[in-house]
């Protein structure tokens, strides 16, 4: 099946749903992104709490975590690429998880914040990434990404999963905990 057959056979509901999860994603972690680079200490602030998590350089990853966050943010917002753009979010998510949250348990409300944020969002990402941007897309005007179908699951999967833990074997180096 596909993206074609999904958007002709449902219709403007489903291609409303994806510009809705589109536009939720892409602006939310664009936001994110923008936040690390001219919010609060900016990026030096966000370089030095990188190092702090032990993603180090600080600086080299604030600046591609941010770049990422704003890049796909902008993608997903376009409905541009949409698969790559959702497995750069799944990425981005899954490092989040596993450098910050999962010492911290399920729940956001935990001390620290549980993974539960962070999971849902990258759940959410496989809906575009899997599904398509929607016929309100750069996508499907352009016609983009079409020798994907089929294989986009395992595209996002690949990407995203398999990038996050590339990334963390390169510069990953947790802080020794104190006893």
């Amino acid at each position: 099946m596909t993206h074609t057959i999904i958007y002709s056979s449902y219709g403007a509901p489903v291609a409303l749903v994806l510009l809705a999860v589109r536009l939720f994603l892409g602006l939310m972690i664009f936001a994110h992104g923008y936040n690390k680079v001219f919010r609060g200490g900016g990026l030096a602030g966000t370089a030095g709490w990188f190092d702090s998590m032990g993603m180090r350089p600080g600086k080299l990853n604030a600046t591609l975590a941010a770049g990422t966050e704003m890049g796909v943010g902008a993608l997903l917002s376009f409905g541009l690429l949409t698969t790559f753009a959702a497995a750069g979010l799944v990425s981005v998510m899954t490092v989040a998880i596993l450098t910050v949250h999962r010492k911290n348990g399920f729940f956001i409300i935990n001390k620290g914040g549980g993974i539960e944020y962070c999971l849902g969002i990258a759940v959410a990402a496989l809906v575009p990434g899997v599904l398509g941007a929607g016929r309100y897309s750069l996508d499907y005007a352009w016609n983009v990404l079409t020798w994907t179908k089929g294989t986009d699951l395992l595209i996002v999967l690949l990407l995203g999963v398999g990038g996050a833990l590339l990334q963390l074997a390169i510069f990953y180096r947790p802080p020794k905990s104190t006893p």
